[in-house]
């Protein structure tokens, strides 16, 4: 079982997602590690890692910055998707 792990963030459903993606691969958040931004751009082209920006609609589609690679998924529709990531692959979730 790979990682997940917590990219810098600044809003709560982040802890949420975190939780509800510890909670499916058996984890507790305290397993969970945080990483830099230095940490994460290392990281893009790895295969075994996916991304997942966590941030809201509003905030994605205002905001100039976007990850290369990175899936956006909403935050407020958690249970139909974090099912969908496979348990070998490191998570990363951003919502800075």
């Amino acid at each position: 079982m790979k990682k997940v792990l917590l990219a810098v963030t600044t809003m709560l459903f982040a802890g949420l997602v975190q939780s509800a993606i510890c909670e499916e691969r058996s984890l507790s958040p305290a397993d969970v590690p945080r990483i830099s931004i230095e940490e994460l751009k290392a990281k893009l082209e790895d295969p075994d890692v996916a991304i997942i920006d966590v941030r809201s609609a509003h905030d994605w589609d205002d905001s100039n910055t976007k990850i290369k690679g990175a899936i956006r998924e909403e935050p407020s529709k958690l249970d139909s998707w974090v099912k969908n990531y496979p348990k070998d692959k490191t998570i990363v979730l951003y919502c800075k």
